[in-house]
């Protein structure tokens, strides 16, 4: 593959009128000058196939007193949402639309087969859409150093697709959805700038590899430019699949989980009702696999043992986030920078019941699918119903949190807010407070305007919604709309002769989706199903029979090379 020149592209505001410059990156291209008193470093933190309720300060049991403490002197989103699996979420988060404006309506292309989600209409090419811009080339044109590490999962075919070629400056991390922890190799290996990196330290650990290159990138780029503000997508892979961390963590948690997952989702609703973060009058919903004590002993300790390196992967995520924040402390770029950390999806029930990959490979460094099942995700997801994949509030609620000692005002810290936002608020947030310019064009195409809305004036203390129209979501047939306290959602019964039908919820009353108002409030259920037709029609969204039927075709296209 030919190794493209990175560009610089930013637009400049001039009476009115919107002037686009494009320029090759070097020495000679300078960045807008910073605004060095005003504009706050920008660090968004995203977890992988995390549950709702994992973090201690969301009622989870896992130890992660860093981000725990972030909460305590920020806030929390109680209602913050994400696009339902992970590479349609990156989309959203990284250019401010809908997925399927993104060109990721459905997946990425794997490294296996770079055509298998490639469904030759715009909104389902399997890779980001060349036509929009990414928070990186946004935020260059209010002066950014812009830095990832992790996993981008947004196209890896082309090196036009990758980091780099997007606008990020730097970029340590993998390209692909997931990878071996201790040993990620080629096609799933690390990337270091636009380069194949191999992997030799027997004491590697790509949580630990992503957070150390993040501290390497900022220091490197305020030695460069000390008065530069920089912005740092650090997207961890932690706690996707596999199951893999190490052993001094996985034995904080080695004897925690015998009770099993009934026991656990009893545990955390009740601190959960404690802490705020659920209504008291929300039921814990019904529990989605046979109960624990059905078990024989010998499988009772596999699934203790799965759950509990699940929750060393959290733990050490959390202990790689507080060593960013002590560098942050130390070189005085803490007080006025905005942490942001969220989730990509609900927990992941892949695997089955009792989850996948061979018992034998738990606790070494080989092996690649190995997950924890359903049963475990449903207690992830507490109190919430269904996963990843699916738009029910399981699928689809994050953590939120946002830390910003400069500007979050201290009557908030530890607060939670109650209002409701999304992913492509992500773009308009930082667009907001960087000053950064989102233009309406790219290379003289048009690009669709923002989907998201600014959440700065909750982060103010301002406690009113700032979404008045729908926001919506579809995923694999799976559709939901929502518009104040009322969501219209509907589960796709692929293959079970059931007729798709719309739910109906008061999301106010009934969180956990356990109330079907659609028999007694028809017309407000078709009030919501037509305006998420209407959403469908006009951002590249089509019908999953349709999508599955392409599907299909490129996997028999693959096999029969």
């Amino acid at each position: 593959m030919k190794l493209l020149q990175k560009q610089c592209i930013y637009t400049l505001s001039a009476a009115g009128l919107l002037v686009t410059a494009i320029c090759s990156f070097s020495s000679s291209c300078k960045q807008p000058p910073a605004e060095q008193s005003t504009k706050p470093n920008i660090i968004l933190i995203m977890s992988d196939d995390m549950g709702y309720s994992d973090l201690g300060c969301y009622g989870g049991e896992i130890e992660t007193p860093n981000l725990d403490s972030l909460a305590a002197t920020g806030v929390r989103f109680t209602q913050f949402y994400n696009g339902a699996r992970c590479c349609p979420s990156r989309a959203s988060l990284m250019t401010g639309l809908y997925p399927h404006q993104a060109g990721i309506g459905h997946m990425t292309n794997p490294s296996e087969n770079f055509t298998q989600h490639d469904y030759h209409v715009p909104g389902y090419r399997g890779e980001m859409n060349p036509q929009t811009h990414t928070l990186a080339e946004v935020l260059k044109t209010a002066g950014y150093t812009t830095l990832m590490t992790g996993k981008w999962h947004l196209g890896m075919e082309r090196k036009e697709q990758w980091p780099l070629q997007r606008g990020f400056d730097h970029y340590y991390g993998i390209l692909d959805g997931g990878a071996n922890y201790f040993r990620p190799t080629y096609p799933r290996g690390i990337t270091l700038e636009n380069d194949t990196v191999n992997i030799e330290d027997p004491n590697y650990y790509t949580t630990d590899a992503f957070t150390d290159h993040a501290i390497q990138f900022i220091d490197q780029s305020k030695q460069q430019d000390s008065k530069r503000p920089f912005f740092l997508y650090l997207a961890y892979n932690a706690p996707h699949w596999p199951l893999q961390a190490p052993k001094e963590v996985i034995d904080k948690y080695r004897d925690r989980y015998h009770a099993g997952w009934g026991k656990l989702r009893e545990e955390r609703y009740q601190r959960m009702i404690q802490m705020g973060l659920v209504d008291d009058s929300w039921p814990l919903s019904k529990q989605d696999i046979f109960d624990w004590e059905t078990l024989s002993k010998e499988k009772q300790d596999e699934m203790a043992l799965r759950r509990a390196i699940y929750a060393a992967q959290v733990d050490r995520m959390d202990q790689n986030i507080g060593k960013l924040v002590t560098y942050l402390k130390k070189h005085n770029l803490y007080e006025n920078t905005l942490i942001v950390f969220i989730n990509d999806n609900g927990a992941c029930a892949e695997g089955g019941d009792l989850g996948g990959g061979k018992k034998e490979n738990l606790e070494t460094k080989i092996g690649f699918f190995l997950s924890y099942g359903k049963g475990w995700a449903n207690a992830s997801n507490t109190p919430y119903r269904e996963y990843k994949h699916w738009v029910h509030e399981g699928g689809i609620s994050s953590p939120l949190i946002a830390h910003w000692p400069a500007k979050i005002p201290q009557k908030l810290h530890g607060t939670l807010i109650q209002q409701y936002g999304f992913l492509p608020d992500i773009m308009a947030t930082f667009v907001d407070i960087s000053g950064a310019t989102y233009a309406l064009q790219k290379d003289g195409k048009p690009i669709p305007a923002m989907a998201g809305k600014s959440l700065s004036s909750l982060l103010e203390g301002k406690n009113k919604p700032v979404h008045d129209q729908p926001i919506f979501w579809e995923h694999e047939g799976n559709k939901a709309v929502r518009l104040g306290n009322f969501k219209a959602v509907m589960k796709w019964q692929d293959g079970k002769g059931e007729q798709q039908h719309w739910e109906l919820y008061n999301i106010q009353q009934d969180r956990t989706e356990q109330h079907d108002l659609a028999g007694e409030m028809p017309e407000q259920v078709e009030t919501l199903a037509a305006a998420w037709q209407q959403w469908a029609d006009s951002h590249q969204v089509l019908p999953w029979p349709q999508m599955l039927d392409s599907l299909h075709a490129n996997e028999h296209r693959h096999k029969s090379f």
